[in-house]
C-alpha cells in the first residue's frame, strides 16, 4: 500500500445532539456503553493498516483531546506517524476558525506536506462503522484517480441530507449534487470519505481558496474536480450510519442490543480500541436483574435493566427500573425511579422516586421542536433531579441543573418543557 496520510475531521458542533454536544464535539460523545463515537473512524485506520493520522478539532476539543491523548489503546504513541491532534491557530494572514471542510484542511498544509504522503485519506469523525479502507485504496490507484469517494445506496426519500453522485459504468463520477431539493439524482450518496493523491490535494486547496473563505469538499472541491480531473465513487455495502440527531443516536444505541446487531462489536478480527478506564467488574445485587441490555464495567445494578446501554460506573439503587434507555458514566439512579425512553449524560443524579420519560404526551420540545419530537427525554451533564419529580417525554434538562431549577415545575414536568438555562 502507499505512503497514507489519515486525516479525520472531528471538529464538529453536531447541534442537532442536543445538550448531549453542549460540552463536548459530536465525535467524542460516548456510545455503545463504552466507546466514543470517533473510536470506530480510528480503529478502522489501524485496522487497514493506517497509522500516520491527523485529527482536525474546533469545538470544545478538552473531551477529545483527553480521551485520545498519545493515541496508546490504538497503537498510534509512535516516535514516527503516530497520532496528532490539531486545531485552529493564528498566523500572519489567517486569524479565523476553519471556515469550511476543506478550508480545515488547507490550514494545515504544512503539516500535511512533512508527513510526504503519497495519498491523503479524509475522513469524519462522527459516523458509525466498520470499513477496511485499503481496498477503496487499491481501487484508487487501478483507476488512476485524482479523487476517489466511498459512496452508498440511501433510500431515495433521505438523498436530501446527503451529496449525491452520478456515475458511468466504469463508476466514473459524471455529476455531484450537494443536498438536492429534489430527488431525482439518483441514490449514490457520499459518505464523507474520500481519497486524495497528495499533490492533488495541495493544488486544488490552492486554488479553491483564492476564491471561496469557506472551501468545502462537498460545495467546491469535489464539483470543481469533477470538471477538470479524474474522480471516481467507490461503492460500499456495509453498515454506515450518522448518529448526527437525538433519535438517531438513541436508536443505534439500542440496535446493538439486538441477536443480529448492525456491526459485530465482538469480532476479534476487527476490534473497535478505546480508551478504558480501570474499574472493578459489574455487581448485581440480589434485587438486580438485567436482560437484554449492555452493561459497562464498573457498574452496580441492585434494580432492573431492560433494554438498555450502560456506560461505566453507573449505579442502580433498589427497586429503579431502567427500560430502553441509554445511561452514561457515573450516573447515579435512586431508589425507586423508573427511567423510560431517555438518554442520560454522565456524572448525573436522580433521586429516589423520580419518573423520568413519563406519560403519552408526546408534544415536542417547546425550544428544540426539530431536534426532540420522538418521545426521548434527555438530561445534561452533571444535572441534579430532586426526588420524586415526575418528568414527561421530550424534556431537556440542560447539563449542571441543580434541584432548585425544578421549582417552577413543582413535582410534574411537562412534556416538552425545558429544565435550567442553557449556556
Amino acid at each position: 500500500m502507499s505512503n497514507v496520510l489519515g486525516i479525520i475531521m472531528a471538529g464538529g458542533a453536531g447541534t442537532r445532539l442536543s445538550v448531549l454536544s453542549e460540552e463536548r464535539s459530536k465525535p467524542a460523545v460516548p456510545f455503545a456503553a463504552r466507546y466514543r463515537i470517533i473510536d470506530f473512524t480510528i480503529s478502522n485506520c489501524v485496522n487497514s493498516d493506517i497509522f500516520n493520522i491527523a485529527v482536525l478539532t474546533q469545538y470544545r476539543p478538552r473531551s477529545l483531546n483527553d480521551h485520545i491523548g498519545v493515541g496508546k489503546p490504538w497503537d498510534l504513541d509512535r516516535a514516527r506517524g503516530g497520532i496528532r491532534l490539531l486545531q485552529p491557530f493564528q498566523a500572519r494572514g489567517r486569524e479565523h476558525w476553519y471556515g469550511g471542510t476543506a478550508d480545515a484542511v488547507y490550514q494545515n498544509l504544512e503539516d500535511v506536506r512533512d508527513q510526504r504522503a503519497d495519498d491523503v485519506l479524509i475522513l469524519s469523525g462522527d459516523h458509525i462503522y466498520k470499513m477496511d479502507y485499503r481496498p477503496m485504496l487499491k481501487f484508487h490507484h487501478e483507476n488512476n484517480a485524482d479523487l476517489t469517494v466511498a459512496v452508498m445506496n440511501v433510500p431515495l426519500e433521505e438523498t436530501d441530507r446527503f451529496g449525491i453522485m452520478t456515475v458511468n459504468d466504469e463508476m466514473r463520477t459524471n455529476a455531484f449534487f450537494e443536498k438536492p431539493k429534489k430527488r431525482d439524482k439518483g441514490t449514490l450518496a457520499s459518505m464523507g470519505i474520500y481519497v486524495f493523491n497528495a499533490r492533488t490535494l495541495a493544488a486544488q486547496l490552492e486554488a479553491g481558496t483564492r476564491v471561496y473563505a469557506d472551501l468545502d469538499f462537498g460545495k467546491h472541491v469535489i464539483p470543481e474536480m469533477i470538471q477538470t480531473g479524474r474522480v471516481f465513487a467507490y461503492p460500499f455495502e456495509g453498515y454506515w450510519v450518522d448518529v448526527g440527531t437525538i433519535e438517531a443516536y438513541w436508536e443505534t444505541n439500542l440496535a446493538f442490543l439486538s441477536p443480529t446487531p448492525p456491526l459485530n462489536l465482538y469480532d476479534p478480527n476487527w476490534i473497535i480500541h478505546t480508551k478504558s478506564s480501570e474499574r472493578p467488574p459489574v455487581k448485581v445485587g440480589l434485587q438486580g436483574q438485567i436482560s437484554t441490555s449492555m452493561v459497562a464495567n464498573g457498574s452496580n445494578i441492585r434494580g432492573r435493566v431492560e433494554h438498555s446501554v450502560l456506560s461505566p460506573g453507573v449505579y442502580v439503587s433498589e427497586g429503579a427500573v431502567i427500560r430502553d434507555s441509554v445511561v452514561m458514566s457515573d450516573t447515579w439512579i435512586g431508589p425507586g425511579a423508573v427511567l423510560d425512553k431517555v438518554i442520560v449524560d454522565k456524572q448525573v443524579v436522580i433521586g429516589a422516586g423520580v419518573q423520568l420519560g413519563a406519560g403519552d404526551d408526546n408534544r415536542p420540545n417547546g425550544n428544540e421542536p426539530d431536534k426532540l419530537n420522538t418521545g426521548v427525554t434527555v438530561v445534561g451533564k452533571a444535572a441534579q433531579i430532586p426526588p420524586g419529580v415526575r418528568i414527561g417525554r421530550n424534556v431537556v434538562i440542560v447539563p449542571k441543573a441543580e434541584q432548585d431549577a425544578f421549582s417552577e415545575y413543582g413535582q410534574d414536568v411537562p412534556s416538552g418543557a425545558t429544565v435550567g438555562v442553557r449556556s
